[in-house]
């Protein structure tokens, strides 16, 4: 198992550069805490999660770490020139001396499909149309320059558990992201199909809202306010509203009003959330049913310190526990 870190750049209090740079000093953190991955996330025309470009973050964390292999997650593939995105992944992967994986997903709010002037119905064929070039292109492509460091960048495809985008999947022998929401269930039947129509398991890389705290019930507490105000900014931004302020007193108040128009708690259902022990059995159970496994933390906090804070938790207390463990991937 491999474990790393979402990044999505979430203004809660600062400037927009302030905002920025913090994410590049989390993936030099986390880094030095040894985590294997660092994965940045691609949002447009939203003032909360302020990344528009993740290649320039990717791009940013690269001249700043050494080893720890930089993501994206992911990129928005039918609002690029395939040729245009293959040679910013080539670049990057000489930057990087050879650690980027590239994550691919349709996109789909609003704003993203009327400015890119893109059909939603049509967003799917794209990203598969992309995707095939773009590898087509990193693949020993003549006139490609520079050429990527590594033999194959790692693709991943970003799905809800669709039969269709599976298939793409692994027909191409990419591996599989799926988001904070997806259940444990979903992801072990669409490891299955994988294996059905490629004839080995994929790579997965699962999100996962994460927080540390003396008990399940004081983590759940603590991370429900970063993990609804992230809900509500991408529904505002879906539905071309302004983004929401952030106030952590009335939020309480907020929650019932807002899960009369969206269930925010599917994120929470599936967290990592509870003291030391808990979150190391939740994942011990992750880790025995997906055979291979990247678990990438989203820290549910709005302050960076907590953040910072929960990481170092996470490095120095409960992965030694999953590792005392020692429990083989996808033994269920």
């Amino acid at each position: 198992m491999r474990t790393g870190i979402f990044l999505l750049t979430e203004n809660y209090h600062g400037t927009a550069g302030e905002t920025i740079r913090n994410d590049i000093e989390l993936g030099v953190y986390a880094e030095a805490l040894g985590l294997d991955e660092v994965w940045f996330a691609e949002h447009h025309f939203n003032a909360f999660s302020l990344i528009p470009n993740p290649t320039l973050m990717m791009a940013a964390l690269a001249a700043r770490t050494t080893r720890i292999r930089i993501g994206s997650a992911a990129l928005l593939a039918p609002f690029y020139q395939s040729i245009r995105l293959a040679e910013e992944i080539a670049t990057l992967d000489n930057l990087s001396l050879g650690r980027i994986n590239a994550g691919f997903a349709k996109g789909g709010f609003a704003y993203d499909v009327e400015h890119f002037e893109k059909s939603p119905q049509n967003l799917r064929e794209e990203m598969f149309e992309r995707v095939e070039k773009i590898d087509e292109r990193l693949s020993g492509y003549p006139l490609l320059e520079p050429k990527p460091l590594q033999n194959k960048v790692p693709f991943y495809i970003a799905t809800f558990s669709t039969t269709e985008t599976i298939a793409f999947a692994a027909k191409h022998g990419y591996g599989l992201m799926f988001s904070q929401g997806a259940t444990l269930k979903q992801c072990v039947e669409a490891q299955e199909l994988y294996d059905a129509i490629a004839g080995f398991y994929p790579e997965i890389v699962l999100m996962r809202v994460f927080c540390v705290a003396e008990d399940h019930e004081s983590a759940y507490k603590q991370a429900l306010p970063a993990t609804d105000h992230f809900i509500k900014c991408m529904r505002a931004v879906q539905a071309k509203a302004e983004k929401p302020d952030f106030h952590q007193a009335n939020y309480e108040a907020l929650l019932n009003q807002r899960y009369q128009f969206f269930d925010g708690k599917v994120f929470l259902d599936n967290a990592i959330l509870g003291n030391i022990g808990e979150c190391a059995a939740q994942i011990v159970q992750l880790k025995r049913s997906i055979r291979h496994l990247h678990l990438v933390l989203k820290p549910a906090s709005s302050s960076a310190e907590q953040t910072r804070e929960m990481l170092k938790i996470f490095s120095r207390d409960i992965r030694p526990e999953i590792e005392r463990i020692k429990v083989p991937e996808g033994e269920m």
